[in-house]
């Protein structure tokens, strides 16, 4: 247990989920006025195991049932949290296939503007064209570089 004023750990789970056009599922959201763009997934829960953190988290956000292939990184840099100076962010990223077919409609993407604050939205992207700095936060910058190098069909 954390007391006030102490430094905490913030653990994040996220699934890279392909489909068979080579290309990567994003998420989109509004917060505080701004897009953030990231990975699909969230925050490990108390009680949680890291697998079915991601699980929850894209049954929640996508209404989707995904299994795990492989752990694909977890952070080996140090990350203080943009919303909490005190907080430490470890991010565990997992390779994912869905276990249902998904309509290549199922996705559509709204402009940023169309969006309510809190808002989330998933798009697919093309993992040739993907950049670095389509990514809001350093984590998920790393992690496109890597999935261009290492995710090539």
């Amino acid at each position: 247990m954390s007391l006030p004023g102490e430094t905490i750990f913030n653990v994040r789970v996220y699934g890279l989920l392909l489909n068979e056009q080579k290309e990567i599922l994003i998420a989109e959201e509004k917060r505080y006025s701004t897009c953030i763009r990231k990975f699909p997934g969230g925050g490990l829960q108390f009680g949680e195991g890291t697998i079915d953190a991601v699980k929850r988290e894209f049954r929640e956000e996508l209404n989707i049932e995904i299994g795990i292939i492989r752990h694909f990184y977890t952070t080996d840099f140090f990350v203080p949290s943009v919303f909490n100076s005190k907080q430490q962010v470890i991010s565990i990223f997992y390779l994912v296939k869905s276990t249902e077919l998904i309509s290549e409609n199922y996705f559509k993407r709204k402009s940023i503007s169309e969006l309510k604050e809190g808002d989330e939205q998933f798009y697919w992207s093309s993992i040739k064209e993907l950049k670095e700095d389509d990514f809001t936060f350093p984590i998920e910058k790393r992690v496109s570089g890597m999935i261009k190098k290492e995710l090539t069909f």
